[in-house]
């Protein structure tokens, strides 16, 4: 199949470089724009009971809105407000009001916190539903100007937060981190192609057609998004480009370090690029076939930026793949030898005395490369234990410079923590509410341990539903304030419901409860399906029932050395109080499915070399001797795509960019190039079992005096 396709590619180089225009530009034409939002409750399935708050909130109080940002005032001098102060704070709010900000639809100030260190203002606006609404954001713009202009040439300094500032905050943030994200990826992936290939003509290959076929990716993920109403989450921009640059580069350099092969060996540059696909095809596109899996297992999740992200990235690589196999060999089939220019070293092979020294060692001594690879992994692996999920999300994506992050610790100087987003507990009963019923409620909702404030209960209009704003002592997204409301919170709210009322407890801090439940289940089911449909590809590729299990071996101990790794550079190291929640379920599908695309290249060329007659020891030996080059480019390349993920200046990134990039280091350095080939020596003949794909007629070559037949 990849012969005709090959063939067929070469033949007709324009047809092929046309029909990919003529792709780009109807999906361009005809694609719905791509919109994402940071509103965590849009990922939650409706049997949750923060998303049955919601809706019985929005039912009940249709027209009622949370303030959407915090002003909050405070001297510059760091003292005490004075009455003077806490008038001029009065006024400022009075004129902010007049102001006629668009979609400022009022500003309240309050009294001063106890200790008089600070004052707030609650600021309604312009209730928005959709994501792409930007009408919340450009207010906070506007407010923020209009606030520095009323105190200057005061004693006062004020800046806003709450939900709609941290909102704008996370979208700039973002959109920088992007913007850092894609030149760092770019200059990356020209500097090492340049150093590996000598050549500007390689190094600028895969930045042309994958800037070129990002426009379809992105396309076909809004077409997607649309038709099966998926929510993205704002981080998949950047995930999305380091993907497609990274999974994308690879695939081209396992097809041209298979191209240079053959021309060395004396094909013309046509049969060369022909011969390339023939024998790169099914490797990548087994390797394609297991990350895509691993994505689309996500399908499975609970939560809905899992499902949305999972079609996301597979669309990625699916269309990586197609380019590497098509758009590329059409383009370099027309440039020929010119495609290394001005270098000459394609014309003679390396030596490789590196790879070369450590292929004889790992077939002389392979038990010890197992234990010594399986000993790091394991050292690293145990520091997984520690592992504590944060649910930060929105201040997670910004800098922690940014006005909102801010003034969000400036407001604990005088504030309960859980000012910025209280808790809401809904009373509801078939009938109207008594007042006493809701005073004995809400005294027994304000001696919960954790809470700090409970407001007056406001009612709907037929007196039916309450609605309890819930302040807690902690910040919403924090430990404390998750274990208060899964615990005690929710306990006291079900148990002090009247005879004939039912309590449903909503806000941030639920949603973030109910997260963890989710994610639990995604534990228990994504991770297993994923496995088990690698497996089967693994199983499918190697004809083999063995050596598909120690293959996913390695890649869990890969896993969990990666999570460890995380875990003491983040929590240990940086102090930071935990890692964000997603990230086990995202480094699992990069390291286990990137992981197995290293593994399946290696594996797969030492079944080659063992069909040519070596035994086990020397079939690994050669395999690490022609392989290894390829994957340590490959995966340097990969890892260091994902690493520019940390130079975004927020946390989610940076630790997301850390653990993907250590995560391929681990599959490519230590697993696939040590760990693998390693114990397949080990194993021997058993390993291809019961295919038996080693199967070959004997040569008596020596491994270490063999001349390489390939790179990868």
């Amino acid at each position: 199949m990849f012969a005709r396709l090959g063939s067929l590619v070469v033949r007709h180089p324009w047809r092929t470089i046309g029909a990919w225009v003529v792709i780009i530009v109807a999906v361009v034409a005809t694609a719905p724009t791509l919109t994402a939002t940071t509103d965590q409750s849009d990922f939650l399935p409706s049997h949750y009971e923060s998303i049955q708050a919601a809706k019985l909130q929005e039912k009940a109080f249709p027209n009622a809105t949370a303030p959407a940002a915090i002003v909050v005032f405070e001297r510059t001098d760091g003292a005490a407000l004075t009455p003077a102060d806490e008038a001029a704070v009065g006024t400022v709010a009075q004129q902010l009001n007049q102001a006629g900000l668009k979609d400022v639809t009022g500003v309240q100030a309050v009294p001063a916190s106890g200790n008089r260190l600070i004052q707030i203002a609650a600021v309604q606006m312009t209730k928005v539903t959709n994501p792409s609404d930007t009408r919340q954001s450009d207010a906070v713009k506007a407010l923020r100007q209009a606030l520095q202009d009323k105190v200057h040439n005061t004693d006062l300094k004020a800046g806003v937060t709450g939900s709609a500032a941290q909102t704008l905050d996370a979208t700039e943030s973002s959109t920088k981190g992007l913007v850092i994200v894609g030149v760092a990826t770019v200059l990356l992936i020209l500097v090492l192609l340049l150093v590996i290939f000598r050549s500007p003509v390689i190094a600028l290959l895969p930045i042309v057609v994958i800037g070129g076929i990002s426009m379809v990716v992105n396309g076909l993920i809004a077409m997607v998004s649309k038709a099966f109403d998926l929510k993205i989450d704002s981080s998949i921009s950047s995930i999305l480009l380091v993907v497609l640059y990274g999974v994308g580069t690879d695939y081209i350099l396992f097809l041209m370090f298979r191209y240079r092969e053959r021309l060395r060996a004396g094909e013309d540059p046509k049969t060369a690029m022909v011969s390339a696909v023939t024998r790169v095809g099914e490797a990548i596109t087994s390797a394609a076939g297991a990350v895509i899996i691993a994505f689309m297992a996500l399908t499975l999740s609970t939560l809905g930026m899992f499902r949305s992200m999972g079609p996301a990235l597979a669309i990625s690589v699916a269309v990586a793949l197609l380019a590497g196999l098509t758009l590329v060999p059409a383009i370099v089939s027309l440039l020929g030898t010119k495609v290394f220019w001005p270098s000459k070293a394609w014309r003679t092979a390396p030596k490789g005395a590196v790879f070369t020294g450590l292929g004889r060692g790992l077939g002389r001594r392979p038990a010890v490369f197992a234990l010594a690879a399986g000993g790091v992994l394991v050292v690293l692996g145990l520091f997984s234990i520690g592992f504590n999920p944060t649910f930060d999300l929105t201040s997670g994506s910004t800098s922690d410079a940014s006005e909102s992050t801010v003034y969000s610790k400036e407001l604990l100087k005088g504030m309960p923590a859980g000012v910025t987003q209280p808790s809401d507990v809904l009373l509801q009963s078939s009938s109207a509410l008594g007042k006493p019923q809701l005073d004995s409620y809400r005294t027994a909702l304000t001696q919960v341990d954790g809470v700090g404030e409970v407001s007056q209960p406001t009612l709907s209009q037929d007196g039916s539903v309450a609605d309890f704003k819930v302040t807690l002592k902690s910040a919403p997204e924090s430990d404390q304030a998750i274990a208060t409301v899964r615990g005690p919170l929710r306990d006291a709210a079900h148990a002090a419901a009247p005879a004939g009322t039912t309590a449903v407890v909503g806000g941030l801090t639920s949603v973030f409860v109910d997260f963890q439940d989710a994610m639990n289940h995604d534990y228990a089911v994504v991770f297993p399906v994923a496995a088990v449909l690698i497996m089967i590809v693994l199983a499918l590729l190697l004809r083999s029932l063995v050596a598909p299990w120690y293959l996913m071996a390695s890649v869990f101990l890969g896993f969990a050395a990666t999570l460890g790794s995380s875990v003491l550079v983040f929590q240990h190291l940086r102090s930071e109080s935990g890692l964000i929640f997603t990230l086990p379920v995202i480094m699992y599908l990069f390291v286990v499915a990137l992981g197995t695309d290293y593994n399946i290249l290696m594996i797969a060329r030492l079944r080659e070399e063992a069909r040519e007659g070596h035994d086990p020891r020397q079939a690994a030996a050669l395999a690490l001797r022609h392989t290894g080059p390829t994957v340590a480019a490959a995966g340097l390349i990969l890892a260091g795509t994902f690493a520019s993920m940390m130079l975004a200046g927020n946390t989610s990134l940076s630790q997301m960019g850390f653990a993907i990039s250590f995560g391929i280091a681990i599959a490519a350095f230590v697993m696939a190039m040590f760990f693998t080939p390693a114990l397949t020596a080990l194993i021997g003949h058993r390993a291809w079992w019961p295919g038996h794909g080693d199967a070959a007629h004997p040569k008596t070559e020596e491994a270490p005096d063999r001349e390489p037949a390939s790179i990868s």
